[in-house]
């Protein structure tokens, strides 16, 4: 097989064999997305800093400033979150708005990475 390419081997008589898989150019970081709060008419402001406080780790004053920016911009970042996690985190806040009785609608977007 062709693993064998992928492996460096330092070997002489009598020395054991060591192996190291040599690193893959084109892994990195996993993609990142941000997770959206939007604004209805019916979600309370209060369900929403519960929301960001309990489900989004919020402290109470950066919970309210959020609350008041989706309030007044229509949306505001919650997170930014990998792929599973901020599926995850959409799934479960979405859950707990219906069975409160509220229409919260979570969205998540790709976030794009800055080359610094």
């Amino acid at each position: 097989m062709d693993q064998d390419k992928d492996l460096t081997q330092s070997q002489s008589a009598g020395d054991s064999a060591t192996a190291v898989k040599e690193a893959d150019p084109r892994v990195g970081e996993p993609k990142r997305y941000a997770v959206f709060l939007h604004n209805d008419d019916y979600t309370t402001m209060e369900f929403v800093v519960e929301v960001l406080t309990t489900d989004f780790s919020k402290p109470q004053e950066e919970a309210v400033g959020l609350m008041l920016r989706v309030h007044e911009e229509g949306k505001a970042v919650a997170g930014i979150y990998s792929f599973e996690i901020a599926e995850s985190k959409i799934a479960k806040v979405t859950e707990k708005a219906r069975r409160a009785g509220f229409p919260l609608k979570l969205t998540m977007e790709p976030v794009e990475r800055s080359e610094s």
